[in-house]
């Protein structure tokens, strides 16, 4: 393991509406030490009250997942698109050349909860896309998101791999990293992750010197996101 950050020890913010923790710098926190690992920029885990949420804003030359983990996002944006993206389902944006989008809670009432992450495209412009999927609630490995879109998961323009890891009680897992580098992020539960405890956002990163990565759910069981990197 080359990188371990506790969830407490994330950057935060708190505007009334949104409460946010920041994996990586991202907005008005900034550190150094935390900038991204591999071509992973940023992991940030939002609340957003009930009939709030982010203004018409740009993005360009990103590929953005949102993994809406507590109720709906009311996605709007200046090619047109109007959609619900609900929890247990994952959406990929890529930026490309530009886009303009607005995302709110599309709730009265109930809170909304998601995971957002940047990941550096490979190639930079191209034409703006979206693609959901809806996550699978079987244990084990499931994959999400792939460089050319294979086996109905959503593409992406980056070699990257994303897959959400479920374990039941006491259940294990081996992850491989591929040939590049690899990164856990800890979703809900506990597991110990080559002796390590990961928790709900909680992350690690590893590098050449380990090709396999063992996990061991907790008492309550374990969901992470696992990142297969550049």
């Amino acid at each position: 393991m080359d990188y371990y950050r506790r969830a407490e020890e994330r950057g935060a913010a708190n505007h009334g509406w949104l409460k946010s923790h920041h994996t990586f710098s991202f907005a008005h926190y900034y550190d150094p030490a935390h900038m991204g690992f591999s071509e992973l920029r940023v992991i940030n885990d939002d609340w957003v009250a009930p009939g709030r949420g982010f203004d018409s804003h740009s993005h360009k030359n990103m590929e953005i997942i949102t993994y809406v983990l507590e109720g709906t996002i009311e996605h709007r944006d200046s090619m047109g698109h109007v959609s619900l993206l609900k929890a247990g389902q994952i959406q990929r944006m890529s930026a490309g050349t530009g886009i303009v989008h607005s995302e709110y809670n599309a709730s009265s009432d109930l809170p909304l909860r998601f995971l957002q992450m940047w990941i550096r495209p490979a190639q930079e412009g191209g034409e703006p896309g979206y693609e959901t999927l809806t996550v699978g609630s079987s244990d084990g490995l499931n994959t999400l998101v792939t460089p050319n879109g294979a086996d109905s998961t959503l593409s992406i323009n980056q070699n990257v791999i994303l897959y959400r890891l479920k374990l039941a009680p006491g259940q294990s897992q081996k992850l491989k990293r591929g040939a590049g580098t690899g990164y856990i992020h800890g979703v809900s539960g506990m597991a110990e992750v080559d002796g390590f405890s990961i928790a709900d956002g909680d992350g690690a990163g590893f590098t050449e010197s380990e090709q396999e990565v063992n996990v061991v759910a907790g008492a309550t069981g374990f969901e992470a996101l696992w990142f297969s990197l550049p």
